[in-house]
């Protein structure tokens, strides 16, 4: 089944380009949908055939589409996959999927009325080091899991504005809640592949959350440095209901903790992914920065022991161990071999040239696989949500002075709507 795809914002979904060009046979791509002329005259430009759609609502009602890729502004993305589902289209979304928890509930409730495929395209979830991770977690490698965190640092102070000097959506231009507001307004990137270690709504659930963030500071400093003296963006008012850096504690229903920080204002270099996993049996810690190789330590396999107390060596370790050396991180691609996820075995070299280290292709090669009804979606709605929701809960948690906050179980068997909510 080849799956006829559209391309919902332009900018953003233009990095997709190439992939589609590697998936030729499972997607085509049959029209692209932006506000600017600028942008569908480049993505039309020697493509006479693809179709080029201003408004979003005419693009759905397409019968020639078979689904959509949402890569609009983020807090477009919950009103455009309803639109797209109630039409009958199927839906890959950017992240985050929903900003507000009557999103997250009117997703699911759509997708379970419509029968449709949604995923969401989180792709530091195929990330080679976060696929290879979640084999090893599944596997036992690292014993009983206990606690991980995980990190989005990327400063992005540069997207705040315009040319014309006003704010962009990232900066709060048109109002409502952004990623950069007092709250985690990016989670998904760094808890998608945590949830997935985990087993998030499989084996385990997030039940509660707190949220503290830091005052604005670096953004201010920024627009003082490129706006004109005077400018309303310079003032101190300007930036009070915005954050530089959140700091996200989640309680799992198995006792396991996940700590997350997300921080788009800090003028630092930028770290792609950061992460780890600690477990009875092991642990694992990411990179810090582009070129360093991720780390594990595994019991009885990498080199020394933990704990390192030779005071009781006769107790704590078998007798005839000798004077055993402390315990020492090794590279996690030592573990290549037996641990390296099928998909990067067979489509690694592919999948390099996409983005987001290879994240890219694999969402995209996973949600055809998924509208053919040849897998499940790997990351569905109730993920999506789940995922999403840390957003608007963890705003309400800075409200509170970081009071902790119920975090919902939105799969239709464990699903309670507050008053005056849902069905």
């Amino acid at each position: 089944m080849t799956v006829r795809l559209a391309v919902a914002g332009g900018n953003r979904g233009s990095r997709f380009d190439q992939v589609l060009g590697g998936l030729e046979g499972q997607i085509e791509l049959a029209a692209v949908c932006d506000p600017s002329d600028r942008v569908r005259a480049e993505w039309t430009e020697g493509r006479p055939g693809l179709k080029a759609y201003s408004a979003f609502e005419d693009l759905v009602e397409d019968p020639e589409i078979d689904a959509v890729f949402i890569a609009t502004p983020m807090l477009l993305h919950a009103g455009q996959a309803l639109t797209a589902l109630n039409a009958g289209k199927h839906v890959l979304s950017e992240v985050i999927a929903a900003a507000t928890l009557d999103e997250c509930y009117a997703l699911v409730e759509t997708v379970e009325k419509t029968g449709l495929t949604y995923m969401m395209a989180e792709n530091y979830c195929y990330r080679r080091e976060a696929m290879m991770v979640r084999n090893m977690a599944e596997q036992g490698v690292f014993g009983d899991l206990t606690y991980a965190e995980g990190a989005y640092i990327h400063d992005c102070r540069d997207l705040m504005f315009n040319t014309d000097l006003t704010r962009t959506w990232r900066g709060g231009g048109g109002g409502g809640n952004t990623q950069s507001s007092r709250g985690n307004g990016y989670p998904t990137h760094s808890l998608g592949p945590i949830a997935q270690w985990l087993g998030i709504n499989r084996d385990d659930r997030l039940v509660r959350t707190t949220t503290f963030v830091t005052k604005s500071a670096a953004r201010q400093d920024w627009a003082r440095s490129v706006l004109p003296e005077g400018h309303v963006d310079t003032k101190d008012a300007a930036w009070s209901d915005f954050t530089d850096s959140a700091t996200t504690l989640i309680e799992t229903e198995q006792g396991r903790v996940i700590c997350l920080r997300k921080d788009s204002a800090s003028p630092r270099p930028h770290n792609m992914a950061l992460h780890s996993l600690q477990g009875t049996s092991g642990a694992y810690i990411s990179g810090r920065f582009d070129g360093e190789s991720p780390l594990v330590w595994v019991d009885g396999v990498s080199p020394g022991v933990s704990p390192h107390n030779f005071g009781y060596r006769d107790k704590a370790r078998p007798a005839g161990d000798g004077d055993l050396a402390g315990a020492e991180w090794q590279p996690l691609w030592d573990f290549s071999d037996e641990y390296e996820h099928p998909y990067w075995k067979q489509l690694g070299g592919e999948a390099v040239r996409a983005g987001h280290g290879g994240g890219d292709y694999f969402v995209m090669y996973d949600f055809a696989r998924a509208v053919a009804g040849e897998i499940d979606p790997p990351i569905d709605v109730y993920d999506a949500v789940t995922w999403s929701s840390i957003f608007p809960i963890s705003i309400e948690n800075v409200k509170r002075n970081g009071a902790p906050i119920d975090i919902p179980d939105f799969r239709p068997e464990h699903r309670i709507y507050p008053a005056g909510e849902g069905q």
